[in-house]
């Protein structure tokens, strides 16, 4: 897995799908720098990649450091390229130099001590080694840990800073990870805004600097913490890609350069608009971690790598493996505008169609009849409720239904008894005013004690009713982000001490309620990310469950995130976010595509709606364990075409999902080839027999309803 040649100075992890290769050369004065010649498909002798440590260019006016494959490149040294590091001395000078001091290799992979990463359940699964670099002049020393799986298409970075010098440092740039790819690329990313989250994008070479990045205090909807670089021929199915997810859910930067010697350069990492940090003697900095999956068969190849892990290897605990339960929300049904019986008659309905879990959703606590005030009150509203959520809770599981709840618990209202008697406790920049969205403010969760409060609130809430699920929100961002416990010029540390406290906050709650099923949110999509898989399995994917927009949002999403993490629910028409009418049956054959559940009044349906709903309830409970664990595959996509299909397979079936937005006269026969079937014989919707290659080589018809918006489910049930 990690080999080290001792002759040419090489580190080399390779498993059956990739090859990484590290250097340590001398630079002109004999300094020993850390180079990442090669990374692709598995090589036999490292050694052949050694010409792209050379400098290249000839005679040129430029540094020879702007054409080297810097592992771990800092500012101020002639490589212009963006920089992984920048620390400031006491002079605030911004050269950092970093050379190679040595090296270790463990078996296994560690974790990351106050944030969320990839593990392994045996230590045999991967291979870790860790380089050490200095700054001889400051002592700033990165420790840069690179991780191998053994089984799975991924290796992993992260870098740990550490102040071994006497006198204290400012890191305004403490990147995790750079790669560098010789020649040109596509750079995919995902992009969007509240309610159309995660469009693909894909822009051709170009000579210049592309980032995407967020310093919302979130994610965020504009950007995902993931991009791709692909060869320019990549396709869904052939060509050589490389996905880089940032297991992180706060601030960050990702950078895709191409420059002028054909090299392409990616660095990941936090969002240095946003970020600085104070490092005294002694003390360490552990920057977040990347997962990274390499494809030389395209971009499915590449993103089926990212779902086993992070289902697999971020996820974790008792939900990870096992099927979700279909839910019901009421937000839709009733908004704020419920009580006991109304809740209860919607409960009783979907008792009746066989759904599994009720949730209940904003309005439940302090005097909340609307968004602006209680936030940060986690108490009963006793005139909805007045038996209070124990009372309600029994009453649905009594009829064999699970009970769920929302929480918003980072954010606070103006109006509320807890920002009444803390003012100080929420993120405020000294005595500017406090600005206000959606009537509401964010508590300052880098304070230990706000943490406590919150870990306490929610846990109370959730010893003393019997709740099963939890809704986690978060419906704003950052504006004077300051903390008023902060001084010493270190307010820059606020975004980054606000995602450590909510991480300790989510470790916390999670392992305290290892039985109950958590689901993050953020205005729907916003902060759709690994980091906050590790502690909540699933994320609501949007807050626009329109059927047709659906299609997008959920192909893009599955670009990195596996279907297992993806909300999905059939909601009421006209729909609420944008008014179209589709009908049942095409909405829920859109949430089949990931974690199924409605919001809606089902107690309000037609008999033909509700025979609808139990039809749908009937077939997910059938197929589920293969929609939400089995190997998902992109078709044809959304982006491109008036079609979209995608399919699930395992070893027992494989279901292909098919959409048709708008109807044509006169159209031609549409079919669909499924893709890497696995092999077999099996028995089509209709009864007969098909082979795996005739499904992957003839394809399969789409007899589409004569209609706008139609849809199709088809299952093949493998017979031998």
């Amino acid at each position: 897995m990690i080999h080290v040649d001792s002759e040419h100075h090489l580190f080399h992890l390779r498993n059956g799908f990739l090859s990484l290769v590290l250097r340590v050369q001398a630079d002109g004065d004999g300094e020993r720098e850390l180079l990442m010649p090669y990374l692709g498909q598995p090589l036999g002798d490292p050694a052949s990649c050694l010409y792209l440590c050379q400098p290249r260019g000839g005679a040129s006016f430029d540094s020879p450091r702007q054409t080297l494959p810097y592992a771990c490149p800092t500012d101020g040294r002639g490589d212009y390229r963006p920089a992984l590091v920048c620390a400031l001395d006491g002079q605030n000078q911004r050269c950092t130099e970093l050379f190679y001091t040595g090296y270790r290799i463990e078996t296994g992979k560690p974790g990351l001590a106050g944030l969320p990463a990839a593990y392994v359940e045996e230590p045999g699964e991967a291979d870790t080694l860790y380089i050490t670099l200095r700054d001889p002049l400051t002592g700033l020393e990165a420790e840069l840990c690179y991780t191998m799986y053994v089984n799975r298409p991924i290796f992993t970075e992260s870098i740990l800073y550490k102040n071994t010098g006497s006198a204290p440092l400012t890191l305004q740039n403490a990147g995790s990870a750079c790669v560098t790819l010789p020649g040109r690329y596509d750079f995919i990313h995902l992009h969007g805004a509240w309610a159309k989250e995660r469009a693909i994008e894909r822009v051709s070479p170009a000579r210049l600097t592309r980032e995407i990045s967020s310093c919302r205090g979130a994610s965020g909807h504009e950007h995902n913490p993931f991009a791709v670089l692909a060869a320019p021929d990549a396709t869904e199915f052939t060509g050589e890609c490389l996905g880089a997810a940032l297991v992180y859910s706060g601030d960050f930067s990702i950078k895709a350069d191409e420059n002028a010697y054909g090299s392409t350069r990616l660095t990941v990492g936090l969002n240095e608009r946003s970020f600085s940090w104070r490092l005294n003697p002694g003390e360490t900095f552990q920057a977040p971690e990347v997962l990274f999956s390499f494809s030389a068969q395209g971009l499915n190849g590449m993103s089926q790598g990212l779902h086993s892990l992070i289902r697999q290897r971020v996820c974790r605990g008792y939900w990870r493996d096992r099927e979700r339960p279909i839910l019901i929300n009421n937000w839709e049904a009733t908004y704020f505008n419920f009580d006991h019986d109304k809740i209860m008659k919607i409960a009783r309905a979907a008792a009746d169609a066989g759904i599994e879990l009720f949730v209940l959703d904003d309005g439940w606590f302090g005097k909340r009849n609307n968004d602006d005030c209680s936030l940060g009150d986690w108490v009963v509203n006793r005139e909805k409720l007045p038996r209070g959520l124990e009372g309600l809770g029994k009453d649905i599981n009594a009829l064999g239904l699970k009970f769920g709840l929302w929480f918003e618990p980072e954010m606070v209202s103006p109006d509320s008894d807890l920002y009444r008697a803390h003012p100080d406790w929420c993120l405020h920049a000294g005595n500017r005013r406090r600005t206000t969205a959606r009537q509401q403010l964010i508590l300052d969760m880098g304070r230990t004690e706000v943490q406590d409060y919150v870990i306490e609130a929610v846990s109370k809430v959730l010893r003393e009713a019997p709740i099963g699920y939890v809704k986690w929100d978060m419906n704003r961002n950052f504006l004077e982000a300051g903390s008023e416990d902060l001084t010493d010029g270190r307010q820059g540390e606020t975004a980054h001490r606000y995602m450590l406290g909510l991480y300790r906050v989510l470790e916390t709650v999670t392992q305290a309620f290892p039985e109950v099923l958590f689901e993050s949110c953020s205005g729907g999509g916003g902060r759709f990310d690994a980091g906050m898989l590790h502690y909540m399995p699933q994320t609501w994917t949007s807050d626009d469950t329109d059927a047709v927009a659906r299609l997008s949002i959920q192909y893009g999403t599955s670009l990195c995130y596996p279907t297992s993490a993806m909300g999905a629910h059939v909601s009421a028409v006209p729909n609420h976010q944008i008014g179209r009418v589709t009908d049942m049956r095409m909405r829920g054959d859109v949430a089949l595509g990931g974690n199924f559940g409605y919001e809606l009044d089902l107690s309000a349906q037609t008999p033909e709606d509700m025979e609808e709903i139990q039809r749908q309830v009937k077939q997910v409970k059938s197929i589920r364990e293969t929609t939400q664990q089995g190997v998902f595959t992109r078709l044809l996509s959304p982006f491109q075409g008036n079609v979209t299909a995608w399919q699930f397979a395992d070893d027992q079936r494989v279901i292909l999902c098919a959409y048709r937005v708008l109807n044509m006269p006169n159209g031609e026969p549409l079919r669909v080839r499924l893709h890497d079937v696995p092999s077999g014989t099996y028995c089509t919707p209709d009864g007969q027999s098909m082979s795996s290659a005739d499904l992957e080589r003839a394809g399969v018809p789409l007899p589409f309803a004569h209609r706008d918006f139609a849809s199709l489910v088809m299952v093949f049930e493998r017979i031998s």
